[in-house]
């Protein structure tokens, strides 16, 4: 059985929040054009999006701090 060094993990992790984004992001942007701003669709999906990248930043934080990213890492 396979399994994947927690150095790579921390970078499939990485991977997954800036799909999240992107994904929270287009989402955002479909509510905004389908409903014309007048739902609370488009602002929970800003939220998330918010969470997302606040989660992110403490990740990578998280990995320059503890050498498992970095330039040529």
């Amino acid at each position: 059985m396979y399994t994947a060094h927690p150095f790579k993990m921390i970078k499939y992790f990485i991977i997954f929040l800036i799909v999240a984004m992107f994904i929270s992001l287009f989402r955002g942007a479909f509510f905004l054009i389908k409903d014309g701003g007048s739902s609370k669709r488009t602002v929970h999906s800003l939220g998330v999006r918010v969470s997302i990248a606040v989660v992110l930043f403490i990740t990578l934080v998280y990995g320059f701090i503890t050498g498992q990213i970095g330039p040529g890492i």
